[in-house]
């Protein structure tokens, strides 16, 4: 798994912009290579497909949304009962909505991405 996770954040780090936007089709929110090559690689186009549809609902409240998910400590888990939450804000830290996840196999611990203009991208590629 550590490889896995190393081979990823190494992958991720060479999006810079994008040369080609894809597009879910039922949602039309259209996202970028470095996001194609996650959910390739991650096998997570359920992260893709949850993340936009919330933060398409939250576009009436801000027209800048950062999506931060987060692996929760194993001390937080047994608190809990999650182990993993996506935290949506309007990037000056104001909380617009929160999700938690009893379960996940994503293996990163964290992810930062941005929602502008109907688009999901990585921080790298705005």
């Amino acid at each position: 798994m550590k490889t896995q996770v190393n081979e990823i954040t190494a992958g991720l780090q060479h999006f810079h912009g994008t040369e080609m936007f894809y597009q879910i089709p039922l949602l039309r929110t259209r996202f970028t290579d470095g996001l194609k090559y996650l959910a390739n690689v991650a096998d997570c186009f359920w992260l893709i497909t949850d993340t936009s549809v919330i933060a398409k609902s939250l576009m009436h409240r801000s027209e800048f949304i950062t999506i931060d998910f987060k692996r929760l400590s194993k001390e937080k888990q047994d608190f809990t009962d999650y182990e993993a939450e996506i935290i949506y804000t309007d990037g000056n830290d104001t909380i617009l909505e929160k999700h938690r996840y009893r379960s996940t196999d994503f293996p990163l611990d964290e992810l930062r991405l941005f929602f502008v203009n109907n688009t999901l991208m990585l921080p790298s590629e705005y």
